[in-house]
């Protein structure tokens, strides 16, 4: 579906926005990419780079808040392609500007599917977060309300060839805001801020996010959430991997924080298939059949109460495992 079609991406300046569209140049060959997103420097920092500089693909740069639907509407005129990416992700602003957070990731997630619909786009991908399921923050509270939005968008859409669809996965290696740039930048004080010494996380790199996202394009019936196949880790292990000198401290859970993250809970489990590598957790009201879908993609449906639990993942990362992947974050 890529080759030879029009694709935007909103938050396109951030972390996954570069590495994925940094993917489509280097290995398809796609029309048109848009980089929609509200910051001019990145976006003029973009331009400049010679990962973005090419005659292979057109590039287009689109100053433009997602909370602005006729922006949105006049930046998706001929785009046959969207993957959502913009969002507010920081927990504790958003607990903080609870207003600011519902307006970007809420309403800004109804304007993209509004713009979607009445510009005739074939294929819509959101980016959602593992704070998503059983959210007890209010970043994640946004995000499953998006993630319902995005789901339900397909009962919208009338006659119109368009299909919408989720992908939600754990912390992104090394990117901006996550730990482990912050534990480099805290490890000359000698000792590493620990929030609780039982805290895990999900863990995902940015190649293994932009290929979920291919997945989605390519395999997506409509209103499923995909879900990856990762491995989780233990703060305390991240710790030792980058600063196995400092002492670890310490210092309390801070506002909306989890011990342990998911990704599909047990409430999910009804509507949850096993594809492989991934999961999805299908819609209630698909407009598709599900037998069929399952045969499609030789999928086989969860155990009943079955639960996807960073703590409770038999899949952990090790102390070399983290340091390997850190070392393989600095060359992607």
């Amino acid at each position: 579906m890529i080759n030879g079609s029009t694709i935007l991406v909103t938050g396109g300046t951030g972390s996954f926005g570069k590495k994925f569209i940094k993917t489509l140049i280097n290995n398809y060959s796609p029309k048109k990419i848009i980089v929609y997103s509200r910051d001019e420097l990145k976006q003029f920092d973009m331009q400049q780079s010679s990962d973005f500089c090419t005659d292979k693909v057109m590039m287009r740069y689109f100053i433009g808040d997602v909370r602005d639907l006729s922006r949105l509407e006049m930046a998706m005129e001929g785009v046959d392609i969207v993957i959502h990416a913009a969002a507010l992700k920081q927990v504790p602003a958003a607990e903080y500007n609870p207003f600011e957070a519902v307006k970007t990731n809420i309403l800004g997630a109804q304007n993209v599917i509004e713009a979607c619909l009445r510009k005739n786009v074939k294929h819509v991908v959101a980016l959602s977060t593992d704070k998503a399921a059983a959210p007890i923050n209010l970043y994640g509270a946004t995000k499953l309300a998006s993630d319902k939005l995005f789901v339900a968008a397909n009962n919208m859409k009338g006659a119109r060839d368009i299909r919408f669809s989720v992908v939600r996965y754990g912390n992104v290696m090394g990117s901006r805001g996550s730990v482990i740039p912050f534990f480099e930048k805290k490890k000359s004080e000698g000792f590493l801020p620990i929030t609780d010494t039982r805290m895990t996380r999900f863990n995902i790199t940015l190649t293994e996010g932009v290929n979920l996202v291919l997945y989605a394009i390519d395999n997506s019936w409509g209103g499923e959430i995909f879900v990856p196949k990762i491995p989780s880790y233990k703060i305390t292990d991240v710790a030792t991997a980058i600063a196995p000198e400092c002492e670890q401290k310490v210092v309390g859970i801070r506002p909306g924080e989890k011990i342990h993250e998911e990704m599909i809970t047990e409430s999910d489990s009804f509507l949850t298939v096993d594809l492989g590598k991934y999961y999805a957790i299908l819609p209630q009201n698909p407009a598709w059949n599900i037998e069929e879908y399952k045969k499609e993609f030789s999928a086989t449906s969860v155990e009943i109460g079955f639960k996807y639990n960073s703590g409770t993942n038999p899949e952990f990362l090790t102390v070399e495992e983290i340091r390997d992947l850190i070392k393989y974050k600095m060359n992607e």
